[in-house]
């Protein structure tokens, strides 16, 4: 495999609970790809993994051509971290925790440094331990972006944030975006979806999906037809039509395979020439809600 990241059937168990099932995938260099999933579905153990704070269990993960277990000092001088719950030394000012962190960087950049404490309106005099969680987070992320590292991994970055502050966070990784190739694993998708070039989908420790952001939004549609009659689902109900609902005389559901031409074919072949189609994009959002759901039921028909 190939990529700034990758992983391939990687496994991690906790005692006889398998988090982690097979897991396979890259992060091509240049590109931001969104790891999302529900809670518990295993995003958070895997970036653990990727930064070699757990070994897995089985398979292997590979960032800038190194085994994660093999990371060393040196690898880490390109690497960048920012997780939901990461600890920074309260005692110290902003300004000092730059200043500290600089002799272990090679490529520190102090007038990008500069520029990220000025841009996220950080206060360089006061002590880590007296800023904001937001403020904390927006430190982290400077730190990490001062090197101008190769590859920026984050968890759940955005958790907790208010509004105003994950705009300034996202600014300041939309800025680095196009010298930093980024992995962020998170479940707050309107963030995601604002920047993110490539999803992977993450559910029950399984992989079910990982592609372009355009070619997803472009195979999920939410389709509305309307008919002169009472609407029943037809019982040749293909299986990729998901969440399926019929109310007086109108039927609803979700193509997870949308073309426009075959979708329309064989509504016209269900439904007869006579019913009105509506076909709608959906948001990153509304697509995680249905697979969420479909999961869901899949799981209690198991």
């Amino acid at each position: 495999m190939t990529g700034s990241l990758w992983t391939e059937n990687l496994g991690k168990r906790f005692g006889r609970t398998r988090v982690l099932d097979g897991l396979t995938f890259s992060v091509e260099e240049g590109s931001v790809y969104g790891l999302v999933g529900p809670n518990g579905a295993g995003k958070t153990t895997t970036v653990k993994i990727l930064m070699n704070i757990v070994p897995p269990s089985s398979g292997r993960a590979v960032l800038l051509g190194t085994a994660s277990g093999d990371l060393s000092a040196r690898q880490f001088q390109q690497i960048g971290y920012v997780s939901e719950g990461q600890e920074l030394p309260g005692w110290m000012t902003v300004d000092y925790f730059m200043a500290y962190l600089r002799p272990f960087y090679p490529s520190w950049d102090d007038r990008r440094a500069d520029e990220l404490l000025t841009q996220l309106a950080l206060p360089r005099d006061r002590k880590l331990k007296h800023l904001s969680r937001g403020m904390r987070m927006k430190v982290a992320l400077a730190s990490s972006l001062a090197y101008r590292p190769k590859l920026l991994v984050l968890d759940e970055p955005f958790t907790g944030l208010d509004p105003f502050v994950r705009d300034e966070f996202i600014e300041g990784l939309v800025e680095s975006a196009q010298e930093t190739t980024m992995l962020i694993s998170s479940h707050d998708l309107a963030e995601i979806e604002s920047f993110a070039t490539h999803i992977g989908y993450l559910d029950r420790g399984r992989l079910q999906f990982s592609q372009s952001m355009a070619s997803l939004t472009e195979r999920f549609r939410e389709v509305e037809v309307i008919v002169d009659r009472e609407a029943t689902l037809p019982p040749a109900w293909p299986a990729h039509w998901l969440r399926p609902e019929a109310a007086a005389s109108v039927v609803r559901f979700v193509d997870s395979r949308f073309n426009q031409e075959q979708t329309i074919g064989q509504l016209r072949h269900l439904f007869g020439d006579m019913a009105r189609i509506a076909v709608t994009p959906m948001s990153l959002r509304a697509i995680f809600v249905t697979l969420a759901r479909e999961s869901r039921k899949s799981a209690l028909e198991a």
